[in-house]
């Protein structure tokens, strides 16, 4: 059996011992020391650690077995491992958030399915490396979820449907519901924090940077700690000043976005100049859920819904009918409050909905230029095709399917902008050689012209069409 060390930085932390392949040997056994530095393996005479799930910055995650259990159960022993250049006054901060994790969990793991049970909490007192001296190590241990965090899912299968985010919107709204309620705020909501098992059940993980504010008095102490997600922290949180549900409501529909948009580097669509997320142009998402997101993105707290519960009402909330081509983008769907004096020394944060105007998105002009962007590729695609098959049938029918492809795409955002030049300049030159001086330049531009101004009349009779109808029903 293979056991780990759990020594920072033992330089071969692996040992094997094969008298441990016995079950009846493993619970019999009085301890097992590391080959290596010296270590007791088997934490407080019961856990055994099996490898290492992973490190933070003030810890690292070992999956171990409990030999105490008739079925020698999986768990996670989380050890308390700070780095070296902590001030007195951040070690003592990192060791309370860390005891603080075992509290909260101790509280309310065994009273919600979805938050994981604490098994135990130890500290373990062992010689120094050094010698002459003594290290002590804190410990604690919680219910394995034998899956993957959204994180890992995003990297393997890319960016969500607006269907998946919403229920995994749903499913953690639900377990901040309870937390709220308890008068506790997670404080780092993110995809690395949320796990799904292998049976499809959503697990929200990492209580180490809980809140805790129904026993704190009103004051310094409400403060945050300055112990946050870069991108996930809403500015009151990044500011040091009080946190509240909204904190945590902020944080959970960031991580939507990076489940939306597939975008890992998710400061990327923050707007640091206009303080807004820009992130419309980069999903496809119904209007209703966008309104629900911005509103959870406000910059100021006040101003977000108040409560998981809040946002759950909006989401069962039934959906106006209202064209797309009607909404005011100027106009939140929300009635903003008044935003409360600021008492610290940060810039003014702006109080405007982050969303990308629907007029823009819907823009004639755009819609025209696609159109006459579809015409002059097509018309070359089908130039290109008739000079190599000789078969007007089999060219029409080619020259169709790689259309429909090429409008697809645009409708996906696959391609656009500079692409809707870069793409004839590159087809034009193709086409020429292909036809070897049968058509020459002139003639084949002529023809190109000719498609993207049919298309641009065709779509624009079916706009006109399309106005008409929404006027008249």
């Amino acid at each position: 059996m293979e056991v780990y060390c759990t020594r920072p930085h033992c330089p071969r932390p692996q040992n094997h011992f094969s008298d441990l392949d016995d079950h009846a040997t493993i619970r019999t056994v009085q301890q097992k020391y590391c080959t290596t530095c010296g270590m007791p393996l088997i934490l407080v005479g019961r856990y055994l650690p099996t490898r290492l799930l992973g490190r933070g910055g003030f810890g690292a995650a070992f999956l171990a077995r409990d030999r105490h259990t008739p079925g020698m159960r999986l768990c996670v022993v989380k050890q308390f491992q700070p780095a070296g250049n902590l001030s007195p006054t951040q070690l003592q901060l990192a060791q309370d958030l860390f005891e603080r994790e075992a509290v909260v969990l101790e509280e309310i793991g065994h009273q919600h399915e979805q938050i994981p049970d604490l098994f135990a909490f130890f500290e373990v007192t062992v010689p120094s490396l050094q010698g002459g001296q003594q290290e002590q190590f804190f410990y604690l241990v919680q219910e394995y979820i034998d899956g993957q965090d959204l994180e890992q899912e995003l990297a393997q299968k890319g960016k969500y449907s607006e269907q998946e985010v919403l229920e995994i919107l749903r499913e953690i709204l639900k377990v901040l519901k309870f937390v709220h309620e308890k008068g506790i705020i997670h404080r780092d909501i993110k995809p690395s924090n949320i796990m799904r098992h292998r049976n499809g059940k959503l697990y929200l993980l990492d209580f180490g940077a809980v809140k805790l504010v129904t026993n704190s008095p009103i004051g310094a102490s409400g403060a945050s700690t300055g112990i946050y997600s870069m991108g996930f922290a809403p500015p009151e949180q990044m500011s040091g000043g009080q946190v509240f549900p909204s904190t945590d409501l902020y944080a959970l529909a960031v991580t939507s976005l990076m489940l939306l948009t597939g975008e890992t580097q998710i400061t990327q669509l923050f707007d640091a100049y206009s303080n807004q997320w820009k992130w419309r142009d980069h999903v496809t998402v119904s209007t209703h859920l966008a309104d629900i997101l911005d509103k959870m993105l406000l910059s100021a707290a006040n101003q977000r819904y108040q409560s998981a519960q809040e946002v759950l009402d909006a989401l069962d909330a039934p959906q106006k009918s209202t064209p797309l081509t009607h909404i005011n983008p100027r106009q939140p769907s929300v009635t903003p409050q008044p935003q409360p004096q600021q008492t610290h020394t940060q810039p003014q944060q702006k109080q405007s909905i982050s969303r990308t105007p629907l007029a823009q998105q819907f823009s004639l002009v755009k819609v025209l230029i696609r159109a006459a962007f579809s015409g002059f590729e097509g018309a070359l695609i089908a130039i290109g095709l008739f000079s190599l098959l000789k078969s007007p049938i089999i060219t029409l029918a080619a020259s169709c399917v790689i259309l429909f492809g090429l409008i697809f795409a645009q409708w996906k955002r696959w391609i656009g902008g500079s692409d809707l030049f870069i793409f004839p300049a590159i087809t034009l030159p193709i086409v020429l050689f292909l036809l070897r001086g049968s058509l020459s330049i002139e003639q084949v531009v002529i023809l190109s012209i000719a498609a993207a101004l049919i298309a641009i009349a065709v779509t624009a009779i079916f706009r006109l069409i399309y106005k008409l109808l929404s006027l008249i029903l």
